[in-house]
C-alpha cells in the first residue's frame, strides 16, 4: 500500500508548474518535490530504493526486498532542482547520472524506468496533469 499522501495533490501540480515557469520561491520548490516524490512512490509502492532529496523529502519506492536498520542497500540521491528536472522530463536519468547530478547505489537503485513522472510531465508541459 503507498504511503498516505501529506501533500494536497492540486497545490503539487501548481507547485511544479511554477518550478517549470521558472518563477518557483523555495517553498514551491519544496512543496513541487514532495508531490513528486509522492508520485514515484504511488506510480512504484515499496520499499526498495531510498530516493533522498535533501532538504526537501525522502521516500521509499520500488517494490523488493525492504531494508530494516542503517542505509538501505539501494539510494538514490540528487538536489531539488535535479529531481525536478528528471520527474517533468527536463533531462534524462543517463545525462543527470553521467554529469555527476543523481548518485545512485545498489544494484535496484536505476530508477530511468519510472521517469519522467507521467502526471507530472504534463504539468509541467502545460497540461493539466489529470491522467
Amino acid at each position: 500500500m503507498p504511503p498516505r499522501r501529506r501533500t494536497d495533490p492540486a497545490a503539487g501540480r501548481t507547485a511544479v508548474a511554477a518550478w517549470a515557469s521558472g518563477e518557483a520561491e523555495r517553498r514551491d520548490v519544496t512543496t513541487a518535490v514532495r508531490y513528486t516524490l509522492e508520485e514515484l512512490a504511488d506510480q512504484a509502492p515499496g520499499n526498495s530504493v531510498e530516493v533522498r532529496v535533501p532538504p526537501a523529502g525522502a521516500v521509499q519506492a520500488v517494490a523488493g526486498p525492504r531494508h530494516t536498520r542503517g542505509t538501505p542497500p539501494n539510494v538514490v540521491e540528487t538536489d531539488p532542482d535535479t529531481w525536478l528536472a528528471l520527474a517533468t522530463g527536463v533531462v534524462t536519468w543517463v545525462d543527470a547520472v553521467a554529469d555527476g547530478r543523481v548518485r545512485a547505489s545498489g544494484e535496484r537503485s536505476d530508477i530511468s524506468d519510472l521517469l519522467p513522472l507521467t502526471a507530472v510531465r504534463q504539468v509541467a508541459s502545460g497540461g493539466d496533469g489529470e491522467p
